[in-house]
């Protein structure tokens, strides 16, 4: 039998990543999480950029007592924030999922917290198709601003070269300071600073660039036609997916 590594699979099919809708992670309350598997980091790592489609079950909670349940929850959170390491963990779902009812050996607190964390999640599944639609609308979004801040960091680079002599040797020092020149054209064109690039691949990629005077004039007209799109077609498009 062939053991198939989910990392593996999912690093070689980026698609599968970016169209992924949910993705569900099961544990046990059998297992104290005191630590996280390699394979499981691994596929959390590779979802971190879409951390908003995780969610995780925490299984048989019926099976436990109430103390017992929050020392388990407790280190699963805990393991889950070193993994993940974002402000907001991922939302964890606790019950017994199968298609029994619930031990009648909890209390009624515990059951009524059970049933309900079951019927939460059914409601946030029932939810998927509009939670689609809607990261569709942002992911749209996210990548509209990108652009938009690569067309300006361009045209900021481009007008710093000399017309005529001396090209070459100003291009190297404005991609060696490529730090302080992101700040300076965010300053000068009142750009959001987390929509710049990672600095390390963009100096890469001018490395490869021989001639940045080469590169097209900024279009001003689609500039503006790009905000319009951000002041009124995106929160079109939103109110419209929010009343389907």
């Amino acid at each position: 039998m062939k053991i198939v590594n989910i990392s593996d699979i999912l690093t070689h099919n980026v698609d599968l990543l970016i169209h992924t809708q949910y993705v569900i992670l099961h544990h046990a309350y059998t297992i104290l999480p005191t630590a996280t598997s390699d394979e499981l980091k691994g596929v959390i790592e590779l979802f971190k950029p879409h951390s908003d489609k995780i969610r995780v079950l925490l299984n048989k909670a019926d099976s436990v007592s109430t103390q017992q349940l929050m020392r388990v929850y407790g280190a699963l959170m805990w393991s889950l924030g070193k993994v993940m390491n974002t402000p907001e963990v991922c939302r964890v779902y606790i019950s017994s999922f199968w298609d029994k009812p619930l031990s009648p050996k909890i209390g009624g607190d515990q059951h009524q917290l059970l049933s309900q964390e079951k019927a939460d999640l059914f409601a946030d599944i029932h939810q998927l198709p509009q939670n689609a639609v809607m990261r569709r609308i942002n992911e749209l979004v996210k990548r509209a601003r990108s652009v938009k801040v690569h067309a300006y960091i361009i045209h900021y680079l481009r007008k710093q070269l000399p017309y005529t002599f001396g090209k070459r040797e100003k291009q190297r020092r404005l991609i060696d300071r490529l730090d302080r020149e992101f700040v300076m054209c965010a300053r000068r064109y009142e750009l959001p600073r987390g929509d710049f690039p990672a600095l390390g691949t963009f100096r890469n990629a001018l490395l490869e660039v021989r001639d940045l005077s080469e590169f097209q004039k900024l279009d001003k007209k689609m500039v503006k036609d790009m905000d319009r799109v951000f002041s009124v077609d995106i929160p079109d498009l939103l109110e419209k997916a929010r009343s389907t």
